[in-house]
């Protein structure tokens, strides 16, 4: 199986001071390093956190040596760690990279790939021939943790699930759950007086054919692979 090849460090984040962030220690030293998930990443505390850092080619007028690729939330001292990326602006090189290698033929056929396409008001992630897809990486909830903030700001979702269901007659519209770990299928909360909205934006997209699916990657050290991908059924 294919992988897009990455040259990873193991480190262990002693702080993230502020959301762009952290203080990593590795090989005896402490970096400041920069953290590329500027929202929350779970609810995670900071404090001797497991990491996989990766270090620039070109480091220009960046003040960071080193950029955060992925986190483990298991002992420091444990070997076979589980990570869990958390680079959500990769997401979408990971997926582009596997999707000209064709290793997503069932949810869509290959094709000439345009990225950043505009539709609408919007600026969907690919567009793969006519198929349609917008990449969400959700960080929110993580494995093994038993308590996370509910996620409010759902606006720029609706709009993608509004623009897309406008042109599911002419195109295939797709919008794809990327989990850059090996997460479980998505399965959407109770309905309740924050999430009712985008609940019902995503029936009314998907009963005008906008698909839903997800795809699990897994990261290590040399690179990123894909794990599985499947569709959601929201019934």
């Amino acid at each position: 199986m294919s992988m897009y090849p990455l040259s990873l460090q193991e480190g262990l984040i002693l702080s993230r001071p502020n959301r762009f962030l952290m203080n990593v220690k590795l090989n005896g030293h402490v970096y400041l390093c920069h953290c590329p998930s500027t929202g929350r990443i779970g609810d995670i505390v900071f404090d001797k956190v497991s990491c996989l850092v990766s270090k620039p080619k070109i480091k220009g007028d960046r003040k960071t040596a080193y950029t955060v690729e992925a986190i483990s939330l298991g002992p420091p001292g444990k070997h076979n760690k589980n990570w869990i990326g958390i680079n959500q602006s990769k997401a979408n090189d990971y997926l582009y990279y596997f999707l000209k290698k064709g290793a997503l033929s069932k949810m869509i056929p290959t094709g000439t790939i345009q990225r950043e396409v505009k539709l609408g008001d919007s600026r969907i992630d690919f567009l793969v021939g006519d198929f349609y897809i917008e990449v969400k990486t959700p960080l929110i909830m993580l494995p093994g943790q038993k308590h996370f903030s509910k996620f409010n700001s759902f606006d720029r979702l609706i709009k993608h699930y509004r623009d897309l269901a406008k042109s599911a007659g002419k195109n295939k519209a797709i919008v794809l759950l990327c989990y850059l770990y090996d997460a479980k299928p998505f399965s959407p909360p109770k309905t309740d007086g924050t999430n009712f909205r985008i609940k019902n934006a995503v029936r009314k997209a998907t009963g005008k054919g906008v698909e839903n699916w997800q795809v699990n990657l897994k990261i290590d050290k040399k690179g990123v692979k894909l794990l599985r991908y499947f569709r959601l059924d929201f019934d």
